[in-house]
């Protein structure tokens, strides 16, 4: 008895081991795909995210950069360049301040044109913000500052929001038609072997409604037939059991006769009453 249980002791001990190294491996497991799942929500809500807009509300889109290009003989009109993109919001007649990349005072200007990667200024007063000449030379950097065109940006982003929502929905319905057309064929014998079933079913049933008719029909003429003949019996057992009347008109003649009443020496025939 005493090994029977140290033999027992010995398995659990060599057992228990291998339980312990499972659990860990299935919470390893769990684990991982817990992690892989959150990555997959992760990117996809960054991907949502630069789908939906490129606006981002922490940046200054009020100032930007830019470069002298081209001026007039005037000294007050300039022609100039920039990367951002976002020049294309300008309209005519917007006012704008811009200074020396070097400079801190401000020239307020006015925007005459706007055209892809260029913008023409007119500006109000250069000695504001520029003293080193009587003008701003070519290939001169500056520093431009419009809180209109930050205000354009945002509405351009809301509106873009819009846009990229009509966009899906576009789509949406672009993938649910071209399914539709692709899957044309099939759908239609689909639907064209539905109706047959339909038709079939409907001409079953209509053949065994004729059929039912036909059935009654016989068995009317059946019973056509039968009741013509019980009625021709009954015809025959009322002229059997007819009841006569004569015996009362006889009676009468032999009474009247007793009374001395004036009467025939014989009584009249009795026409039957049917």
């Amino acid at each position: 008895m005493q090994k029977i249980i140290n033999g027992l002791l010995i398995f659990i001990i060599l057992c228990m081991p291998s339980y312990g190294l499972e659990e860990f491996n299935d919470s390893r497991i769990k684990y991982r795909k817990a992690l892989m799942d959150n990555n997959k929500n992760k990117m996809k809500k960054d991907r949502e995210a630069k789908i939906d807009t490129f606006y981002d509300p922490e940046y200054d889109y009020s100032k930007f950069t830019a470069r002298i290009t081209d001026r007039d003989k005037t000294t007050r009109v300039y022609k100039v360049s920039s990367e951002n993109k976002n020049i294309a919001f300008f309209y005519s007649g917007d006012r704008i301040k811009l200074r020396p990349a070097t400079g801190s005072s401000y020239c307020h200007a006015s925007v005459r044109s706007v055209e892809e990667g260029y913008f023409v200024i007119y500006i109000d007063n250069i000695a504001q913000c520029w003293d080193h000449d009587p003008f701003i030379r070519r290939g001169s950097m500056i520093i431009v500052k419009s809180d209109t065109l930050a205000e354009r940006v945002r509405d351009a982003s809301i509106y873009r929001h819009v846009l990229l929502k009509r966009k899906k929905d576009y789509y949406g319905q672009f993938n649910r038609v071209n399914h539709f057309l692709w899957s044309y064929e099939q759908k239609r014998i689909q639907l064209a072997e539905q109706y047959d079933k339909k038709i079939a079913e409907l001409e079953k049933l209509k053949a065994d409604a004729l059929e039912h008719l036909r059935s009654k029909k016989e068995d009317s003429i059946k019973l056509q037939k039968e009741l013509s003949y019980r009625l021709d019996g009954l015809d025959r057992d009322l002229d059997i059991y007819q009841i006569k009347k004569d015996d009362l008109i006889i009676d009468r003649w032999h009474l009247d006769h007793d009374l001395g009443l004036p009467v025939q020496k014989r009584p009249d025939a009795v026409e039957l009453i049917k």
